[in-house]
């Protein structure tokens, strides 16, 4: 384990933990075995070059704010100039990269990317292996299924970032893409392998490849009540 003389902990640490910088963790959190948190980025970690260690990724990391009654499962990652609010959870091997803003009460799954410099809102669940990239900005309560990738580069590779914008309470099902630029609107649902290439009114179920309007959110929600009502 490595504790910097700079961290402030409220919580609970499991095993091998590190961490970095003045990183803060907040009242009864758990911070699981080989988390790492207040990561260097990677310009930092080139200049340190051959000097790399804990003690001289501790000197140069800005550290990391995780609230309380947070759940940091092992394998963790989470880079340096983040901020996850209270009560957020991750799955095991999660990967949240730089300047990530995480809100109150969201989930992100096991193997799910955050790619840096992503404001994500309150309530929401990331399921497993879901890749954000940077520029990205998710509202709140929001759910978006297993493998989902968000992209945003229209012609890549560029160095031009053109990021995603998803609204509230929007649905986007399992193993669908998002291409870059786009916007779902509020209370918009996307069907499950779905690609998406233009933006999504708000609550529109879109569905296929490329994503198609199929039905208007009310019929969707009357097919969920029929099915849920179902023996």
């Amino acid at each position: 384990m490595f504790f910097s003389k700079k961290a402030r902990n409220d919580g609970i640490l499991e095993g091998d933990a590190k961490i970095f910088g003045p990183s803060v963790i907040g009242q009864k959190t758990l911070i699981g075995d080989s988390v790492i948190i207040g990561y260097p980025i990677k310009r930092k970690i080139i200049i340190l070059s051959n000097k790399a260690s804990f003690s001289t990724y501790d000197d140069v990391s800005e550290g990391t704010r995780i609230g309380a009654d947070c759940i940091i499962r092992s394998g963790t990652i989470i880079y340096e100039s983040s901020q996850l609010g209270n009560d957020v959870e991750t799955g095991h091997n999660v990967l949240v990269r730089e300047k990530t803003v995480v809100g109150d009460g969201t989930r992100i799954g096991t193997h799910s990317v955050i790619d840096g410099n992503v404001q994500i809102g309150n309530r929401n669940n990331l399921q497993t292996g879901v890749y954000i990239p940077p520029g990205t900005s998710i509202g709140s309560n929001i759910f978006m299924g297993p493998f989902v990738t968000v992209t945003n580069d229209k012609y890549p590779p560029s160095p031009k970032v053109s990021g995603v914008t998803i609204s509230d309470n929007a649905i986007i099902g399992c193993r669908s893409v998002l291409i870059a630029g786009i916007k779902i609107g509020e209370e918009a649902l996307v069907g499950a392998g779905s690609v998406v290439t233009k933006d999504v009114p708000p609550r529109t179920v879109v569905l296929g490849v490329p994503a198609r309007k199929v039905m208007t959110r009310d019929e969707y929600d009357r097919k969920q009540k029929n099915y849920l009502a179902q023996p």
